[in-house]
């Protein structure tokens, strides 16, 4: 194998190891404040040390850890308001794209992959009561409408920004577990009425109606971190 070619398969390697370790972390499978020791990860992950130290420090340097000397990496803890204003941001930036996406008109894969995400969660509401089987389906429908949306804006800067606020926990827009039933079923009338706006061409419309979804996305998630339990229970299962 040439040193280029040896280059990129580590360089991929090291960049699948940042991204399990990440899911790993954000599906709640390490508690605030927690220490992340490398010997652990190694097992955990399947990889040798090297690109665990490496994801590590990877993680570290996007705020999702925090390095101590003589101590190492641990989880950082995200306090309830750094968490309200992550979606405070998401509102506005996501609001940004759906005009912009708006504007600019959605290409036939961007509105394929929307119409999906609609007909799956039009589906998965009227098969009745929303189980919690239900919520980690509509965990996949809800991402994949934000993402695309944040795509059809067709800035780099733009996704780049959103990401760092989903990299806080529990402010992913795959966070739909602290939901109750009436959160779902309104959320997703929200995503047709935004879809709507977009594909109608108006854009301060859908701008307007992004940023009213997110932000009472933010009212749910308050009223589910009503106590430290509830915090501790929401950034496990996000």
């Amino acid at each position: 194998m040439s040193d280029r070619r040896a280059g990129e398969v580590l360089s991929t390697r090291s960049e699948s190891v940042v991204e399990a370790l990440r899911a790993a972390i954000m599906a709640g499978q390490f508690d605030p404040g927690e220490r992340l020791h490398e010997i652990k990860l190694t097992s955990l992950l399947g990889v040798s040390r090297t690109p665990v130290r490496a994801a590590l420090q990877k993680l570290a340097s996007e705020g999702l850890l925090d390095y101590t000397p003589n101590r190492g990496y641990t989880l950082r803890e995200f306090p309830t308001g750094e968490i309200i204003n992550a979606y405070e941001v998401r509102a506005v930036l996501e609001g940004l794209a759906a005009r912009q996406g708006a504007e600019r008109g959605l290409d036939a894969s961007e509105l394929a992959i929307l119409r999906q995400s609609l007909h799956d969660g039009d589906e998965m509401i009227s098969s009745g009561h929303v189980t919690n089987e239900h919520r980690a389906q509509y965990s996949g429908i809800n991402a994949s409408f934000h993402e695309t949306i944040l795509s059809s804006a067709g800035s780099r800067l733009l996704s780049d920004m959103v990401y760092l606020c989903q990299q806080v926990p529990v402010s992913s827009p795959r966070n739909v577990v602290a939901f109750e039933e009436g959160d779902v079923r309104r959320r997703h009338d929200d995503h047709h009425r935004i879809f709507e706006a977009i594909v109608g061409r108006e854009p301060w419309r859908a701008e307007m109606l992004m940023r009213d979804h997110v932000a009472s996305v933010k009212s749910s998630l308050i009223r589910s971190l009503s106590s430290p339990a509830a915090i501790h229970q929401a950034l496990r299962l996000a």
